[in-house]
């Protein structure tokens, strides 16, 4: 036991995996909970249309912020001690997070009909969209905000956050659920990130103070470049991958049935669950980690480090989610019969993903734009190809089949984009 915690407190990764756990478990049984509720309620159908608002949600989360995020958390990590430059930087992220803003809610607004008629192929819900144009400035100064919690490691009040957050989120889609039924669940999902941003400034407040001191809004052309190489990195990892993810459900209803859009729906939001555990500790120490590592021998040392920590915890965690899938399904997704067979098919590709996210992530931490952007493309291509072949052989069980196929190849091709990247790092200073 003594042995234990002396592990736990030199090992950071741990640290901030064994309190994200606490945290994340007390949101799986929640969530849990509440997909049990809302299978009941809608069945597959309902869950099909929740799935489709998440990824609009997704998608207005990366354009109200123009991707500023993962810029913030390599900025804040890399400056903590320089306020002036910080504040310059922060300067120029709200204002790309104005102009964001301003452009999401305009062509939320004006094309309202048209994005409720492609999600959900009528107007039922023409009004919540309507309402989402109010959102996007509210989802930048979150997204600000949270670069700042990640770019400084603060995981205690990153945990904090995130639990009182959900929590809250929780109540009020129950309470919606009750009074307005799937509408109301739409509208919780909508009103989360106003919840979402009065958690942080209860919890996070002084210390956004302490960090950020704006007090004229202007771009400086140095940090925009900056920004911008996030922004398209930004645009093709959330924006396309959405895109694609709401694009496939539509082919699994309009060529199979909405029932197998469900199943497949329903198999990413227990994806998402535990998947969640690996999302904090990316932000928040392996983006900053990276960003500090210039040699490849450094940075082979800290993936296989980072392999040794995080694998066999994930791995023994999807193995349990395997073998007690008709439990989870039973509990979960009472009558959705055709669940089960694409669990091995998702773990697996999930395992894999986990591993390559690692390594990609050094994209982000030394702003690679361009390696970025063509994995990327790569990866979503080989996936939206391969998932609309195998659809029409499989049904929904393709399209997790394309997941599986689709992240081996992308964790070879990341390997060799960082190796090459190394590569000519060594071979710049060699010649100088």
């Amino acid at each position: 036991m003594k042995n234990f915690k002396r592990i736990l407190k030199s090992n950071l990764i741990l640290k901030i995996t064994s309190l994200n756990t606490i945290v994340i478990a007390i949101r799986l049984v929640i969530s849990l909970i509440i997909q049990r509720v809302l299978a009941v309620s809608f069945g597959e159908v309902g869950i099909a249309k929740i799935g489709q608002i998440r990824n609009l949600m997704q998608i207005i989360t990366s354009t109200a912020s123009l991707g500023t995020f993962n810029g913030i958390v390599k900025y804040v990590s890399e400056f903590t001690e320089k306020k002036e430059k910080l504040n310059r930087f922060f300067n120029t992220a709200f204002v790309f997070g104005f102009i964001g803003s301003f452009l999401s809610a305009t062509i939320i607004f004006f094309r309202a009909s048209w994005i409720t008629q492609s999600l959900f192929g009528n107007l039922d819900f023409l009004e919540l969209i309507k309402i989402l144009a109010i959102l996007p400035p509210v989802i930048a100064i979150n997204m600000i905000f949270g670069g700042l919690i990640n770019g400084l490691s603060d995981y205690k009040k990153y945990a904090k956050i995130e639990l009182v957050s959900y929590l809250l989120s929780a109540l009020l889609l129950l309470v919606f659920l009750y009074n307005y039924q799937l509408k109301g669940v739409l509208f919780s999902i909508i009103l989360t990130p106003i919840l979402h941003l009065f958690v942080i400034l209860y919890i996070f407040g002084s210390t956004i103070k302490k960090h950020i001191n704006v007090k004229n809004l202007k771009v400086e052309i140095p940090f925009a470049k900056e920004i911008l190489g996030f922004t398209l990195m930004s645009f093709v990892s959330s924006i396309l991958l959405n895109y694609v993810e709401l694009d496939i459900r539509t082919t699994i209803t309009n060529k199979i049935s909405a029932n197998e859009a469900g199943y497949w729906t329903a198999m990413t939001f227990i994806s998402k669950n535990y998947m969640v555990f690996s999302s904090g500790l990316f932000t928040l120490y392996v983006i900053p980690k990276f960003a500090r590592i210039h040699e490849g021998s450094v940075f082979k040392k800290e993936v296989i480090y980072i392999y040794k920590t995080l694998l066999p915890l994930f791995g023994l965690g999807m193995l349990l989610v395997y073998f007690f899938r008709k439990l989870v399904i039973e509990v979960v997704y009472p009558n959705f019969l055709g669940l089960e067979p694409l669990f091995k098919w998702q773990l697996i590709g999930d395992f894999i993903r986990l591993a390559a996210l690692v390594v990609s992530h050094q994209f982000l931490a030394k702003k690679m734009v361009k390696t970025f952007i063509i994995t990327e493309f790569l990866s979503l291509g080989l996936f939206y190809v391969l998932a609309r072949y195998l659809v029409v052989v499989y049904g929904a069980e393709g399209v997790v089949m394309a997941h599986l196929y689709r992240y081996i190849i992308y964790f070879f091709i990341v390997i060799l984009a960082v190796w090459n990247y190394f590569k000519r790092q060594k071979n710049n200073l060699g010649y100088e």
